[in-house]
């Protein structure tokens, strides 16, 4: 029987427990594919997770972790063999089913994507759930018509993991990209992604007009609340909006005239996607969407860090990406 290490997540009396344990193939969720994990990630929800907030987690104990990339090690499906490279995201790991902050982890096989050609376990790790959800979000908006040549596309929350993977792959597609960013030390660091600007958090309006100078032809938001409302008002006319945060607020108080003034567009991304179109995204993110700032995005911890860097995201102490290497042996 397999032994590993993991971050289990017990309950406690005002918070959970975490518990950095030795653990066997028994202690995992059910699944068809056992993977030895190489890489991890820490994303928001793995930190509000790990603090019992907003009942991301409702069955104990759990491992935490909503992305990994890692080897098959067993596999009782033909699509995989061990040996095989793969990477897996969403579909309830880390939060009803044991995620990827663990050495190994066991998973059915309609949740394994054969890692891209042309991409590391490293570098899928550092993209992740995070690049995938920025990558979704550019699909999205280029379908529906965005493109570099109309004007300059703003990314707020620009330090996080999802917006800084989106300036890096808007910069290589050709956009223009306005990086928003309440940090004051935050610029060289965005500008060395690709972002050809960079600008403060919006000042507050007491009674804001329903429409402002227009001046985006795209945005991708990961704040919500007052900023995605402000963005609303700024948009060119047929501007595209991918919104996929809420670290601002969940209330949008805005009107219905930039959408029947100005035709613009506000796309909801759920990165939970069903695996078809995880798989034309993937492609893109290996081909034309690839990032080219990984090493400056990514800051790789190990298992022992792991709950420091939990806290320190939660408290917005972090940015780029935290990837955990989850080496040692797994007996």
């Amino acid at each position: 029987m397999h032994t590993f290490q993991a971050l289990r997540l017990l309950p406690g009396e005002t918070e959970p427990l975490r518990q950095i344990a030795t653990l066997t193939l028994d202690d995992l969720s059910p699944g068809n594919v056992v993977i030895q994990v190489a890489y991890s990630s820490i994303n928001y929800k793995d930190a509000l997770a790990s603090k019992g907030l907003n009942a991301i987690i409702r069955s104990w104990p759990r491992i935490g972790g909503i992305d990994l990339t890692g080897t098959v090690l067993e596999s009782a499906d033909a699509r995989f063999a061990p040996g095989d490279e793969v990477v897996v995201h969403g579909f309830g790991i880390g939060v009803d089913h044991d995620g990827g902050h663990a050495q190994l982890a066991r998973v059915p096989a309609d949740w394994v994507l054969p890692l891209p050609k042309g991409l590391s376990l490293f570098e899928a790790a550092v993209i992740g759930v995070a690049g995938y959800t920025a990558a979704y979000a550019l699909h999205l908006m280029e379908l529906n018509g965005l493109a570099p040549d109309q004007g300059p596309v703003l990314v707020s929350g620009a330090t996080g993991g999802v917006a800084s993977l989106a300036i890096d792959m808007l910069a290589q597609r050709g956009y223009q990209v306005t990086a928003m960013s309440g940090k004051a030390d935050a610029t060289p660091y965005l500008l060395g992604l690709g972002a050809s600007a960079v600008t403060g958090r919006i000042a507050p309006q007491d009674q804001p007009k329903p429409l402002e100078k227009s001046q985006w032809a795209g945005a991708m938001d990961s704040v919500g609340g007052a900023t995605l409302a402000w963005l609303t008002r700024t948009m060119q006319p047929g501007g595209v909006i991918a919104a996929f945060g809420n670290a601002g607020g969940a209330e949008l108080a805005t009107t219905v005239l930039p959408f029947i003034l100005r035709g613009i567009r506000l796309l909801g991304i759920n990165a939970n996607s069903p695996m078809p179109l995880r798989e034309i995204v993937w492609n893109k993110i290996a081909g034309e969407y690839r990032p080219a700032h990984l090493a400056q995005i990514a800051h790789v911890i190990d298992m022992q860090e792991l709950p420091t860097y939990l806290d320190r995201t939660l408290a917005g102490q972090v940015r780029g990406r935290t990837v955990i290497d989850m080496g040692g042996s797994v007996q």
